[in-house]
């Protein structure tokens, strides 16, 4: 009688294992069970990339390695679901991002990329006034990372200082110098004290979201500048090389 009972327990309990494990293969899809990071190179990394292009986090070329643009959209999308934005990315990020690409199929990119839309931090961000006719082409989503970059760059700046920074960085996005999207603009390393502190990923006020406006709107304080700094903080030798436009609050304006 014991033995009956201890095999019926065993056998509930395997079966309770297999439907566990298979409900955790199912939310992952076609994830294998490998943690992704910096370095990592494969089918999973190019799932990735594509789960994020399709999503609008990734704009980079898709060739299966995990480099640091890949990381930074990464730690983008974690930081806008709820996640640990560590740029790492196991079983909780692998089920989120499933969740959010469930029409997601491996294939060309143009084929795969749609507006971001996901569940997370992002709904309450905020969304532009702006009608899309007048965004030159930006995507909702472009808007929101640009306040974010507004508000961890110059939070404590006048107006007029963030529409400047806002205007700076749609001027990166026109000229040949730079990414031509404002997502590679913003993360091209080195490029802005916000991401490399992690103060882009703090929820932007509604003053960084109307700056961003005014400056797709076509205001541009710096008429034209490329590049700012804080002359008090700056350990760069090179930006001082730079011809100094305008200064606006505690940034200096160049070009």
């Amino acid at each position: 009688m014991k033995k009956r009972v201890l095999l019926m327990t065993l056998t509930i309990a395997l079966f309770l294992s297999v439907m566990y494990v298979s409900q955790v293969d199912k939310s992952v899809e076609t994830f294998s069970g490998a943690t992704l990071k910096v370095g990592s190179t494969g089918a999973d990394v190019t799932e990735l990339q594509g789960r994020l292009t399709n999503l609008g986090y990734y704009d980079g070329e898709i060739d299966g390695i995990f480099g640091t643009k890949t990381k930074n959209a990464v730690t983008w999308f974690q930081w806008k679901f709820g996640l640990k934005s560590d740029g790492v990315v196991g079983t909780s990020t692998k089920e989120k991002l499933v969740a959010a690409t469930k029409n997601w199929k491996p294939g060309k990119k143009e084929e795969n990329k749609t507006s971001n839309s996901g569940s997370g931090k992002e709904n309450n961000a905020g969304s532009s006034s702006l009608p899309a006719s007048n965004r030159l082409g930006l995507s909702e989503n472009d808007l929101r990372l640009m306040a974010n970059a507004v508000y961890g760059e110059a939070r404590g700046e006048p107006f007029e200082g963030q529409v400047a920074v806002a205007a700076v960085i749609l001027n990166r996005v026109k000229s040949p110098n730079f990414p031509n999207t404002v997502y590679g603009v913003i993360f091209q390393p080195r490029a802005f004290t916000a991401v490399d502190d992690g103060q882009i990923y703090l929820t932007p006020n509604e003053t960084a979201r109307r700056a961003v406006e005014e400056a797709v709107n076509g205001l541009d304080p710096t008429y034209g500048c490329l590049y700012y700094f804080n002359p008090d903080t700056a350990t760069s030798k090179w930006i001082w090389t730079r011809k100094q436009v305008m200064t606006i609050g505690k940034h200096i304006f160049c070009i």
